[in-house]
């Protein structure tokens, strides 16, 4: 059987997902696996933006950049669960964020 796409999972699929992607990710940083860990870290990102609602992040607004602090990103438009923009204090280069990474 295929696997789902995040978008296709149930909101009690993508906890079950984001739980079992965790501890994927704190067995391979205690084995030392730094790629495996960050590649869990960034599924977990993008799993946590499915259960949000793209609706709540308004183009133009700021947010602050989970794990990243005092870094802003101001968004121009959404597309999914993705917020393009910019960041503030960076160079201005448009980039796309998964929205479970901005916070209000």
């Amino acid at each position: 059987m295929p696997e789902k796409r995040y978008s296709e999972m149930s909101k009690y699929e993508l906890q079950q997902e984001i739980s079992r992607l965790n501890e994927k990710a704190r067995k391979a940083e205690q084995m030392g696996m730094v790629n495996e860990f960050a590649v869990m870290e960034r599924k977990v990102v993008m799993a946590k933006s499915y259960l949000l609602d793209p609706a709540d992040y308004k183009p133009g607004e700021l947010y602050e950049i989970e794990g990243d602090p005092g870094s802003y990103f101001k968004i121009d438009y959404m597309n999914g669960v993705f917020a393009w923009g910019f960041r503030l204090n960076g160079d201005k280069a448009e980039e796309a964020i998964p929205i479970s990474m901005l916070k209000k």
